[in-house]
């Protein structure tokens, strides 16, 4: 069960963006793709999809230890409790239950 999910709202810790956060798109093989983030430059050839084709600006993926999932506007890490049968992310700074 992976910390970090899609949808979570989280902050740039290391790398070329530290400081900025946005919100996940996708998560893969220990590496998610935040909104805005760790923009890269791609050329693209002419397509049907894209008859101009030239350079398009699009997120890359970045490692998941690079990130911090965002609690109440804090930065915070995240441990599992089980929650009757279920088990739950929660934020260590506070203790609340995440999902």
């Amino acid at each position: 069960m992976n910390k970090i999910k899609k949808g979570d709202q989280v902050k740039v810790i290391a790398g070329k963006d530290k400081g900025k956060d946005g919100k996940v798109i996708a998560v893969k093989d220990g590496k998610v793709l935040v909104e805005g983030v760790n923009l890269v430059t791609k050329h693209t050839k002419p397509s049907a999809a894209n008859q101009q084709g030239g350079i398009v600006t699009k997120e890359a993926f970045l490692d998941a230890s690079n990130v911090m999932y965002l609690h109440k506007g804090q930065t915070t890490r995240i441990g599992f409790k089980i929650d009757g049968d279920k088990k739950v992310r929660v934020a260590k700074s506070t203790g609340d239950v995440i999902d």
